[in-house]
């Protein structure tokens, strides 16, 4: 039984004579509330103690115990924590948390990358998961790379939804391993097959400036920011237990084991609930906000929250109910989030944090959580005031089919085209992990059976049979049909045989007549088009360069479906469906190029997939100076025409001089002055043009 304290006690104020001052350590708080009142006794519904403060005060008395009461009464407190006895098991309450903190991961400051790469490990404990993945731009008018690649590793099978602002991104990853929920705003490329951490940093180095990497265990949402830490290093070298800041935050799949006990001895109905929040690798403030939700049916007991963590951290409170906070550090409520309110010192162990419970005379420890250091914790006991509720431990029962995640399942069925085959392949072990039951797949002919192996069902069939549907030979369609009550999926191939792309040049923006020379400074129009035109199929010019011979840089045009440079406009498509686009030829180089190859990369995909297919066509072009042949000119013409200006130059200079010097009266000649300078500088010039490259503002290269 617990020892209550003598009411004569110099250390106990009656409530009425406590003053409540922000700098109380504990408040009792939730949503409507709308002032700070004093708490009861945590040693009872009497008097409250504060031997932190030493001092009852009562108007402008005050009132100062013994220190030998002081003694005795923190005496007879230890005593009670000696005695705690607990058994902590699991419960039921549910805690989730978001946190910044992986397994392994770094941050880099590349200013002025071009292209910055965020690559993300994701391991997963079951063969089928999802993934709720979010791209940010905190301040899209900052400084960030002109291209964004995005690298997801990942080792099962997993459903994605993902969120990518307006820019140009390019998304890497294993198409056999990661299904989209839709076809993203995003440049699609697959990884290269059997890659390993090293191998994959590897290949991201060249690909551009890596700026993030993580790994991730069983992650249920991230939330990536592309927004470049200016005190990160200039490097992107892997550490363990990793913080990444504001850079990445991210929810587990995994829920926090919650553990309770009754605190035996002590009588009442008080809750507690025990938040312990573990240090992080990187010691900097922060704070956390907790989100509490307690649903009481039976009842409306009092609930206390104690919440220990690292001296950094504070935190912000918003419950749903009433809650006395008993915290290290400072922490608010969210309905006044100005109000801080100085925290006190607690344990940092698990025992501790458990006698200190008692101490507030709380005979329940309602729930008991170790997290890692988190920026939102969400605890949610929805059997509050009724006692424990051990979590259940029998394995329920689920009818065939009603537990079925049927869109998980659905994804899974992707084709594969090849040899005027379709095949389709579902793996019985993924089937039972999605908790559905199949036993046979067929395609729109039910005579189309699948083959039924030990470990999978392999669906195949011509494109000539099984009910194929085919649309100008190019575009196959089909419907797989699993059993009972599942939907049935359509599916597609796409015979890239049968298509074909031509690339025209045009002088005029109205392409009535294609041509296939273009001089300086003259603007081109380029149409790219696909034979046979095929609604099923979505077609974006993914990129288009002019290649003007080995000596000269290669001039992109477009690149990742973006204009390269200020010369490049995307224009509206035909009414046909082609694309269109025009650019300026500006600039020149000696030599001069007198042809060039204009090539643009199309990529086609299927309104029911997610993976693009790239086609290219190319066209040549000759290339002529104004008002010069088509040859242009070529190194000799240039030596040529230098050394007879500078002849001219000289022989009329030394022509001038002649007459100057014979006509003027002798005793008013100058001084005879040598000036090389005109043909010095002639010359000059002319060495630094000869093999140099000249370019106009909307030159991005050698040529533009």
């Amino acid at each position: 039984m617990e020892t209550q304290p003598s009411k004569q006690s110099p250390l106990l104020c009656p409530p009425s004579l406590l003053r409540s001052t922000p700098s109380s350590p504990a408040h009792s708080l939730g949503r409507g509330v709308g002032a700070l009142f004093p708490l009861p006794s945590p040693l009872g519904q009497g008097d409250i103690p504060i031997p932190s403060l030493g001092t009852c005060v009562s108007g402008r008395r005050a009132l100062r115990p013994a220190p030998s009461a002081a003694l005795r009464t923190w005496a007879s407190l230890a005593g009670l924590a000696e005695g705690v006895q607990c058994d902590l098991q699991p419960v039921d309450p549910k805690v989730t948390y978001t946190t910044s903190q992986v397994s392994e991961g770094c941050v880099a400051h590349v200013p002025n990358a071009t292209v910055g790469v965020h690559i993300l490990f994701l391991e997963f404990s079951k063969e089928v998961s999802t993934l709720e993945l979010t791209v940010q731009m905190t301040n899209p008018n900052g400084a960030r790379p002109q291209e964004v690649l995005l690298i997801l590793s990942v080792n099962k099978n997993i459903h994605l939804t993902l969120q990518v602002p307006e820019i140009p991104l390019h998304l890497a990853y294993d198409s056999k391993l990661v299904f989209l929920q839709e076809a993203p705003k995003a440049v699609i490329t697959e990884l290269p097959p059997s890659t390993t951490k090293n191998q994959l940093f590897l290949w991201a180095n060249t690909k551009g400036s890596i700026i993030s990497a993580a790994e991730l265990d069983n992650p249920q949402s991230i939330l990536l920011r592309l927004d470049q830490a200016p005190t990160s290093p200039s490097r992107c070298t892997l550490e363990p237990r990793k913080d990444m800041g504001h850079t990445l935050e991210w929810k587990s799949h995994t829920q926090a084991s919650v553990l309770g006990c009754h605190l035996e001895g002590v009588t009442g109905h008080k809750e507690a609930h025990i938040l312990r929040v573990l240090p992080g690798s990187e010691a900097w403030p922060r704070t956390v906000t907790v989100e509490v939700e307690l649903s009481c049916a039976l009842r409306d007991p009092e609930a206390v929250l104690i919440l220990q963590g690292p001296p950094y951290v504070s935190w912000l409170i918003d419950a749903n109910h009433n809650v006395k906070a008993w915290t290290t550090g400072e922490y608010s409520f969210k309905i006044f989030p100005g109000s801080n309110i100085q925290g006190v010192n607690l344990p940092d162990t698990r025992q501790g944090l458990l006698e200190e419970a008692r101490k507030l005379n709380a005979s329940v420890i309602a729930s008991f959580v170790e997290l890692p250091l988190a920026s939102v914790i969400s605890l949610q006991d929805r059997s509050c005031g009724s006692g424990l509720q051990p979590s259940p431990t029998t394995v329920q029962i689920t009818p065939p089919g009603e537990g079925c995640n049927q869109d998980l399942l659905l994804s899974l069925i992707q084709p594969r085209c090849s040899d005027d085959v379709m095949t389709l392949v579902l793996r019985k072990d993924l089937i039972s992990t999605l908790g559905c039951t199949i036993t046979s797949l067929t395609f729109w002919d039910p005579s189309c059976q699948a083959e039924d192996t030990d470990d999978k069902f392999v669906l195949r069939g011509t494109y000539s049979s099984c009910g194929m549907k085919v649309a100008e030979n190019v575009v196959i369609s089909n419907e797989v049909r699993p059993p009972s009550r599942l939907p049935q999926k359509q599916v597609q191939c796409i015979n890239l045989d049968s298509l074909s792309f031509q690339l025209g040049l045009y002088l005029s923006p109205h392409f009535l007549q294609a041509s296939n020379t273009i001089e300086l400074g003259q603007q081109g129009f380029v149409q790219v088009s696909m034979s046979p035109s095929i609604p099923e199929l979505m077609t974006q010019l993914d990129s288009c360069q002019l290649n003007l011979g080995p000596d000269v840089e290669m001039v992109d045009l477009i690149q990742n479906q973006e204009a390269k440079s200020s010369c490049v406009s995307l224009l509206s498509p035909s009414p046909g469906g082609d694309m269109r686009f025009s650019f300026l030829l500006r600039g020149y180089v000696v030599p001069m190029p007198t042809a060039g190859i204009l090539s643009c990369t199309v990529a086609l995909r299927p309104r029911t997939w997610s993976l693009d297919v790239h086609k290219t066509a190319s066209t040549r072009l000759n290339i002529v100076s104004p008002g010069l042949p088509d040859k242009g000119l070529v190194l000799p013409a240039v030596l040529g025409i230098t050394f007879g200006a500078f002849l001219i130059g000289a022989l009329l200079t030394a022509a001038l001089w002649y007459i100057h010097s014979h006509t003027r009266h002798p005793g008013k000649r100058e001084p005879v002055v040598a000036v090389a300078a005109p043909a010095s500088s002639e010359s000059s010039s002319t060495n630094h043009s000869i093999g140099s490259t000249q370019s106009t503002p909307c030159s991005t290269s050698s040529m533009a």
